[in-house]
């Protein structure tokens, strides 16, 4: 046996077994197939290079019988010289044929994988943000790697691999028949002791191979959650470094120890493979032998036969586990297609419109809003829990109605889990309301596209994220083509620019994960200089100022003094002393206005206003 034929043989009796039992959903083999129409062309090629590299397999077996007996026999020089010439174009040839598959291979495999993987990417950050929340990132990256990997398998290695088995088989198997059936109906009763072992050694890696993906899984949570900024201070502060690294070694001898089976499991596999098919080369050579010393077969025959039998048992043992060969890679299309079926819950209706307002009008009329359930949003192999929840959230939101007018800030306080940033979050659509409607100068935000509706919307949440880049390029992903004197505009006025013009590298600093390499207010301030940077119509301040100290307060109230100048403001406070001077303060309770009015009015009032400002002015936070 060839040793691609082995490698073949090999993936096909390890792979795992299990996808049999799963259905296919309706229409999916019809819709694998729309979605390789682009690849015909390159497919039927392939598929004809795969054809004349099989019907290659039986030429040179021939050849060979026609150079013992009409040439080296009759000793005929002449036809010999021809033959091996022959035989040396046949491999130039069978050379250039596997070179030009390989290339259309690649073409198709390469081209798939970068389309399903082109359009899960875009599929996915065009659902809300309620997906994020539910699916684990770790099964979402797998999606995009290993299943669109394993997918486009299904017309590369999987197609050619089922096309090149079957023409070889047929080719071999009636050549066979015709030189010999003798020898055939033997090679052919062997099968079960070629088969045996190949299917013994096969379960045995199955059970290896998944138990080394699943501790190679658990290695690569561990060193994930280790070793990001975050993780690495807790391991510090509260954690054992010698009992994380007595389990991390232990996961990692195990994987060493799988390692040294499979090792051993997979020679054993190739000598399992190797030596029946020299014992059945043994077997045909005796009976073919005396089956030419009694002049019934040729010794060419004979020489040309053993040969085309090195070439039956790959294709037949590879042929049996085709089922799971086909399943596998129909399963990866189908996961793939399970992302890319999932409809985002918020888009763009049809016709919407396009928003350019300046210092717009924010209307809350009679709004609703309950969380949407996990099997609306998600899809539960993307998610991680043991078990699906059965309690819904209930209504978070209920008949909210409020009016923030150009060019105002209004203020929304209340207890912890009262639906402020809930509604922080309806405003750019983060999530659709359930019922009621917001507008924004009169337009139903519904109705405006996603697009236009977020560009007019700047947010600072409590914790400001940055990307693991340069400053330039944090502050660039809220305008792309900023200047330089731009940022430093920007920066300077979110407080923010003597700490960058300080630094060496300038605005080339990188900032590090999670912008871990700057403090709390720096980031806060960055952050700041980013929205100004949009230069939005409404500002949306998420709690920007609840963990910092009084000396970065102070800066990023001098920063957010130029950022909420001139514009719609919507601004979530913990400490009340920081809206003060709003022009409306609504308070919130379990989803509902229960007080709304200016600071003194509603101090005055003596409600929850009054209790939560009381009891902050008695801790001290107010100072």
């Amino acid at each position: 046996m060839s040793n691609h034929a082995i490698w073949m043989t090999h993936r096909s009796m390890t792979a795992d077994p299990s996808v049999k039992a799963q259905k296919l959903k309706a229409g999916t083999v019809k819709r694998i197939f729309d979605f390789a129409k682009p690849y015909r062309k390159s497919i039927i090629i392939f598929l004809i290079t795969v054809v004349i590299d099989a019907a290659l397999v039986v030429t040179t077996p021939l050849l060979l019988l026609r150079l013992i007996d009409d040439g080296v026999i009759p000793k005929n020089p002449q036809l010999v010289t021809k033959l091996a010439l022959f035989v040396g174009l046949l491999a130039v040839a069978d050379a250039l044929v596997s070179m030009l598959g390989r290339y259309f291979s690649s073409r198709i495999g390469e081209g798939l994988i970068y389309d399903l993987r082109s359009l899960v990417f875009g599929h996915v950050q065009k659902q809300s943000i309620a997906f994020f929340t539910r699916t684990q990132t770790g099964a979402l990256i797998s999606r995009i790697n290993s299943d669109v990997i394993g997918a486009q398998q299904a017309f590369t290695a999987t197609l050619s691999g089922v096309v090149s088995n079957v023409v070889s088989l047929v080719l071999v198997g009636v050549t066979m028949m015709v030189l010999s059936w003798q020898i055939t109906i033997f090679a052919l009763l062997l099968l079960p002791a070629f088969l045996i072992p190949t299917k013994w050694v096969g379960r045995k890696l199955q059970a290896l191979t998944r138990e080394s993906f699943n501790v190679n899984a658990e290695m690569s949570s561990t060193m994930t959650e280790r070793f990001n900024v975050s993780g690495a201070i807790l391991v510090s502060l509260y954690g054992q470094p010698a009992r994380e690294r007595e389990n991390f070694r232990a996961k990692a001898r195990r994987v060493a120890d799988i390692g040294i089976k499979s090792a051993m499991l997979n020679r054993l596999f190739f000598i399992a493979l190797t030596s029946v098919a020299a014992i059945a080369t043994a077997f045909a050579y005796g009976i073919g032998g005396h089956l030419a010393i009694s002049g019934k077969v040729t010794v060419g025959t004979l020489l040309a036969i053993t040969a085309l039998l090195a070439r039956l048992y790959g294709p037949l043992t590879a042929l049996s586990n085709v089922r799971i060969d086909v399943m596998t890679s129909l399963v990866s299309f189908e996961r793939v297609f399970e992302v890319l079926d999932l409809h985002p819950m918020v888009t763009n209706r049809e016709g919407a419109l396009v928003f350019s307002g300046k210092n717009p009008r924010v209307e809350f009329d009679n709004v609703g809003f309950a969380y949407p359930r996990a099997n609306e949003i998600s899809l539960a192999s993307l998610e991680s829990a043991a078990k699906p929840e059965t309690v819904e959230s209930g209504e978070v939101l209920k008949n909210l109605s409020f009016v923030a007018e150009p060019g105002t800030l209004t203020a929304l306080v209340g207890p912890s889990g009262a639906g402020k940033t809930t509604i922080s979050a309806l405003i750019p659509r983060l999530y659709d309301v359930t019922s009621g409607a917001i507008t924004i100068d009169g337009h139903d935000i519904r109705d405006l596209t996603m697009e236009s509706l977020r560009d007019s919307i700047g947010v600072v949440m409590q914790d400001a994220h940055l990307f693991h880049e340069t400053i330039a390029e944090n502050l660039r992903y809220a305008k792309n083509d900023a200047t330089v004197e731009e940022m430093q505009t920007a920066c300077e006025a979110a407080q923010i620019w003597k700490l960058i013009d300080s630094l060496p590298n300038g605005l080339d600093t990188m900032v590090g994960e999670r912008g871990h390499r700057l403090s709390g207010g720096e980031k806060q301030r960055l952050a700041i200089a980013r929205l100004l940077l949009k230069s939005p119509s409404v500002v949306i301040l998420d709690e920007a100022t609840a963990h910092l100290d009084s000396e970065n307060e102070s800066l990023v109230h001098a920063a957010l003094e130029s950022a909420l100048k001139g514009r719609t403001s919507i601004v979530i406070a913990h400490r009340l002393s920081t809206v003060r001077n709003a022009d409306q303060i609504l308070v919130l309770e379990k989803g509902s206005i229960v007080e709304r009015g200016k600071h003194d009015d509603l101090v005055a009032l003596g409600g929850l206003y009054a209790d939560l400002y009381t009891r902050q002015d008695l801790t001290g936070s107010t100072n």
